[in-house]
């Protein structure tokens, strides 16, 4: 092997450990930051509100497995009390794309009153969703409902923006690509510290919609 190849493949080694240190760095910085805030379904404090981050949409307009169950959880924790509005946000930037409506039109399906719905229509990653959550809604202290693979970053972003938050899973099957999701938690983890590290904005900020009034001032069709 000659020098110059050996000199490439110990810069690629090099390069690939630090990679590898920054991620485990990464990941602890992400799971330590949600330690001890994980609760449970059943019982617990009451919250004013409940962050559902939205997820994919099938093409019938009806939310995925994932959504789903994050949304059937909500309403277990809307329907014992333990939280008094909810804020669904996701991606609706454009026209031919929604993930928020069909979460709205599921829980009206399930008999919740419309004035405790609010829409984040700019929800488009997890650090959008808690930033807008915190400058947008006001929200200061919330449940947070998603599955265990991403429960640990949404906490951790919504306390980086300033939201005293705790998270509930939503895990209630097994989920087909659930190893694929996995391992993209990784790289989604680094994102989400170095939005964080480096102050990010959300690609809309807009203006203050506090959830103490009604829901359907967020809503953008009947």
């Amino acid at each position: 092997m000659g020098k110059h190849k050996r000199l490439i493949l110990s810069v690629l080694g090099v390069a690939c450990a630090a990679l590898a240190l920054f991620l485990i760095a990464v990941h602890l910085t992400v799971t330590g930051a949600a330690e001890g805030r994980e609760l449970d379904a059943a019982s617990g404090e009451p919250f004013s509100v409940v962050i559902v981050p939205g997820a994919a949409v099938r093409e019938t307009g009806k939310p995925s497995d994932i959504l789903s169950d994050r949304l059937l959880t909500a309403l277990e924790l809307y329907w014992s009390g333990r939280v008094e509005k909810f804020l669904l946000s996701g991606d609706h930037g454009r026209a031919e794309y929604d993930e928020v409506n069909p979460m709205r039109r599921f829980l009206l399906a399930h008999d919740v009153p419309p004035e405790d719905i609010f829409l984040d229509h700019a929800g488009f990653d997890t650090y959008d969703t808690m930033y807008r959550a915190r400058h947008v809604f006001q929200v200061e202290r919330a449940l947070v409902v998603t599955q265990d693979f991403h429960l640990p970053r949404a906490i951790y972003l919504a306390r980086a923006v300033g939201i005293d938050a705790y998270g509930v899973p939503a895990d209630r099957q097994p989920y087909v690509k659930i190893d694929s999701f996995k391992r993209r938690e990784w790289l989604a983890q680094a994102k989400a510290v170095l939005d964080v590290w480096f102050g990010s904005k959300p690609t809309y900020v807009g203006d203050v919609i506090p959830m103490a009034g009604d829901g359907r001032v967020t809503w953008d069709e009947e």
